[in-house]
């Protein structure tokens, strides 16, 4: 029988741009374990590159949990660029306030899936941000991600293929400062 830890004994640990060298590998680390069926997908093996580039940027934040000293999961993003917002291509009207979290990464170790962690990194990295909105790319062919980004609070906009060698993304949109 598997113990399964519950999610409150899970520390939550903020990180920056100047934190990268010191938590790539526990990314990758989590990555690889997150993703252990899926390595031989090129897409999925150029995650390390995913990580520098959004670690590179000086507003890049990222919380990972920990359980005693093993990471369980992570959740990262960055500010996005005033105009390159994922959400431009997508028919919908420009929000009065525009400035946008890019809510880039979340992954949560099999072990650790359906205890709420998920659910407590995300809230761990939106809570709190200056930006008015936030928005992430899912996978349309995971209906279960999806609806569960819509049970907090997120909504289906478009899509968006942000590579050749990508999925064709639903971009999903949430307002920070709605009630």
């Amino acid at each position: 029988m598997e113990h399964r830890v519950t999610p409150q004994t899970i520390d939550l640990r903020h990180y920056g741009h100047e934190d990268l060298p010191e938590i790539r590998q526990t990314l990758l680390d989590v990555h690889a374990d997150a993703y252990a069926d899926e390595m031989d997908d090129p897409f999925t093996q150029r995650f390390p590159w995913f990580v520098d580039h959004w670690g590179g940027n000086p507003g890049f934040a990222c919380v990972i949990g920990y359980a005693g000293t093993e990471p369980v999961g992570f959740a990262y993003g960055a500010a996005a660029d005033p105009g390159r917002e994922w959400w431009r291509d997508c028919p919908i009207e420009e929000p009065e306030q525009s400035r946008t979290f890019s809510f880039s990464e979340l992954m949560v170790r099999s072990k650790w899936r359906k205890t709420g962690t998920a659910e407590r990194l995300h809230a761990a990295l939106i809570d709190d941000r200056p930006e008015a909105l936030t928005v992430l790319l899912v996978d349309p062919d995971h209906p279960k991600v999806q609806a569960l980004y819509e049970t907090w609070g997120y909504r289906h906009i478009g899509h968006r293929q942000p590579f050749p060698d990508s999925p064709r993304y639903a971009v999903m949109l949430r307002d920070l400062r709605a009630a």
